[in-house]
């Protein structure tokens, strides 16, 4: 596993995550800086369009509250609750470290995720 590590504010507070070692987690690392609008989506996840596709990389169905992952090649999801998905599954981005509560929120946020140090 890769130890790159990004932090992902909002306007509530912040929060660390290590990326995964793939394909997908490493080219979202290159477009960093990023500034993202996230809407929720079915209570359990905020979700955001990246200014450009990710490579795909392997696929899981289930996800825990914290896993960052790419819906399509170019929707960004951060969970904040355990759970499934349909097939094709998620590709897993990384994993956040601390509190996801923070995006347990109806409406939307903007997120800025950059290199942590």
């Amino acid at each position: 596993m890769s130890q790159d590590r990004i932090e992902i504010a909002s306007p509530f507070s912040s929060v660390t995550a290590t990326m995964e070692d793939n394909a997908a987690a490493a080219a979202l690392l290159e477009m960093l800086p990023l500034r993202i609008e996230m809407r929720d989506h079915l209570r359990q996840e905020k979700t955001g369009y990246l200014p450009s596709a990710l490579p795909q990389a392997a696929r899981q169905r289930a996800f825990a509250a914290g896993t960052l992952g790419l819906w399509s090649s170019g929707d960004f999801v951060i969970y904040y609750r355990d759970g499934r998905v349909p097939r094709p599954g998620i590709v897993i981005l990384g994993q956040v470290e601390g509190d996801v509560s923070i995006f347990d929120r109806p409406g939307e946020v903007t997120v800025e995720i950059s290199r942590a140090d």
